[in-house]
């Protein structure tokens, strides 16, 4: 027979509700989901180093380190997808997780179902973005004087002297528009493409981000040549595109 925990989604869940952990691990083991939980993120990072993980469910308002730091550290090192537990109405926590680097949040109290679902859903969109990570044939894509290493997500110029470290929300924009040079790209199907969720009225999430993305990779962020805006159409990738 076919060892499922090979096949089997890790999910580890960070939350110091000993309550929510164990419902949140039952339902997923219940749903074909392998879980495993911690309280905070000293036991995360324990965890993260004894196992491999495919994705974090991860809580906001934790003692200690709390989940946004959490996240903009994860997201730095590029460790894999995090959705984010916000509290009911805080906007703000919800807002600046998805900036810096996570990709869905969803408010407590919360459905399990729709965990479950946007779980998937993010999943999904991860093994999309991988399969299409085959577009490029090497490792080192070339764009506009700047190279980027995809595996280990730093653009460099000609020379080599000028060295970036892409946040994976950076990486997962850039390789999108990297994907589709010269394709003109709404916010909602840059939202779909990033993180497989639809904007919402005055979400400003992917301007905020592609604004980051500017002041990395324009010689003039407030004239901007390589990632253009369109009126009414949206953002562009207004150059040529090659594999090294």
């Amino acid at each position: 027979m076919t060892d499922q925990t090979h096949i089997q989604p890790h999910i580890l869940i960070v939350d110091d509700h000993r309550e929510i952990r164990d419902a949140v691990t039952r339902y997923l083991e219940k749903n074909g989901f392998r879980a495993s939980s911690a309280r905070d993120a000293v036991e995360m990072d324990a965890k993260l180093t004894a196992g491999r993980f495919d994705l974090i469910v991860l809580d906001v308002m934790m003692p200690g380190e709390d989940g946004l730091s959490v996240c903009r550290r994860l997201s730095a090192e590029g460790r894999m997808p995090i959705l984010m537990l916000t509290a009911l109405g805080e906007e703000t926590d919800r807002i600046v997780g998805l900036e810096i680097g996570a990709d869905d949040y969803l408010p407590k109290p919360f459905n399990p179902r729709e965990l479950l679902a946007r779980i998937k859903a993010i999943l999904r969109r991860r093994d999309r973005h991988e399969t299409s990570a085959g577009k490029f044939t090497g490792r080192h894509v070339s764009f506009a004087g700047w190279i980027l290493d995809t595996d280990r997500r730093i653009l460099s110029n000609a020379d080599n002297n000028d060295v970036t470290e892409l946040t994976t929300a950076e990486f997962k924009l850039l390789t999108v528009f990297l994907e589709r040079p010269r394709f003109v790209l709404s916010r909602d199907q840059l939202l779909d493409l990033t993180s497989g969720r639809s904007a919402q009225v005055f979400d400003r999430t992917i301007d905020n981000q592609i604004s980051r993305l500017r002041r990395k990779i324009e010689a003039n962020p407030s004239k901007p040549e390589i990632i253009t805006t369109l009126r009414g159409g949206g953002y562009c990738l207004a150059t040529e595109v090659k594999s090294l």
